[in-house]
């Protein structure tokens, strides 16, 4: 009894406080969720011999149509002018809705100067209700001309089984072979291919995988040297990841920033 008086109490408080407080105590969501979302890439690489730490790739924002989608957070109560640099996906790798319908999406300059918001890109889309998409800055910069090449793939998830992984591969070099990703399981030192040979610009199925810790590789087609190599990546049962292979195939060099790396990036 003495319990359910507490209870009773503790109501009472509760309504007088929101009475108080009006509408604004709650919060009220009058929109519908967007219907479709979209993951960025800044994965366009410099086209002169770079250093081992810098880039002449700039940062970017990236818009749909004139809708800014990606941000750096800023506490100035300016915009910040850092945006998503090379190597990074924008809004740390989450999904940004975005209602379906054609845009042409863009990764525009983000530094302060004569070239912000100038255009590296515009790649003319149409994206799908349901859909889930990952947009890629890739190629080669051109600084002259400020422009870079770019793609966008639809991520196509398979019905998720929490016993398993998912990876898929997308090759954003533009001056590879077309290449197929090997995981090779680090306990059991079984190898999979995961799915098949891939092109630039091409993203291949999401094949299950056993959840583990994995070295990855890709190699050309008749080839048994790797171009591309990556030690100890986890997957996560229950998880769904993209390897992504951006760079340039021609740097050896373990350090510079330009090399050729395959990143992992978590979907969902």
């Amino acid at each position: 009894m003495t319990m359910n008086r507490y209870r009773s109490i503790a109501s009472l408080l509760c309504v007088g406080l929101l009475s108080a407080c009006g509408d604004s105590a709650v919060q009220k969501i009058t929109t519908a969720v967007p219907g479709s979302a979209i993951k960025f890439y800044n994965f366009g690489v410099c086209g002169t011999t770079p250093t081992t730490t810098t880039s002449c790739m700039p940062s970017v924002n990236f818009y749909a149509n004139d809708r800014k989608m990606t941000a750096i957070n800023s506490t100035s109560g300016t915009e910040s002018s850092l945006g998503t640099a090379y190597t990074a996906v924008g809004n740390n790798g989450i999904y940004s809705g975005i209602a379906p319908g054609q845009y042409t999406i863009s990764g525009r300059m983000s530094a302060a100067g004569p070239d912000k918001d100038v255009p590296v890109s515009n790649t003319a889309v149409t994206l799908l209700d349901g859909k889930y998409y990952s947009y890629y800055l890739s190629g080669f910069y051109d600084a002259t001309a400020k422009t870079v090449d770019s793609f966008i793939v639809e991520d196509d998830f398979p019905a998720i089984d929490f016993s398993t992984t998912y990876v898929r591969f997308v090759n954003a070099i533009a001056n590879s072979n077309p290449m197929t990703l090997f995981a090779k399981n680090t306990t059991t030192a079984a190898e999979t291919p995961i799915g098949a040979e891939t092109a630039y610009k091409g993203a291949g199925a999401f094949i299950s995988l056993p959840g583990g810790t994995y070295d990855l590789s890709t190699r050309y087609t008749g080839s048994s040297t790797n171009a591309i190599s990556r030690t100890a990546v986890a997957f996560v049962p229950g998880k769904v990841y993209t390897i992504s292979a951006r760079g340039d195939i021609t740097i050896t060099s373990t350090t510079a920033i330009n090399r050729p790396f395959l990143d992992n990036t978590a979907n969902r």
